[in-house]
């Protein structure tokens, strides 16, 4: 987890490249039990509806998601 310099002021930046899931959301979990907002970089193709189902779930906005190169990236913030 690193703080996301070229992104938006204070997000965290979790990168799940090479983690299959659940463990991308997971990982995005933790980060937001600390964070109000988190970037999520991931490569496993599960991974988008994993994010979309447990941001629902904890009534997260997810603001931006996209390619990225080879991965996915997600931007997670609490309301």
């Amino acid at each position: 987890m690193t703080n996301d310099a070229a992104g938006a002021s204070a997000a965290l930046t979790v990168d799940a490249r090479g983690m299959r899931c659940p463990w991308p959301a997971l990982r995005l979990a933790r980060a937001m039990r600390v964070a109000q907002d988190v970037v999520l970089i991931a490569d496993d193709p599960n991974a988008a509806r994993e994010v979309a189902a447990l941001a629902a779930e904890q009534g997260w906005r997810i603001d931006d998601a996209g390619p990225m190169g080879e991965a996915a990236r997600w931007r997670v913030r609490r309301d």
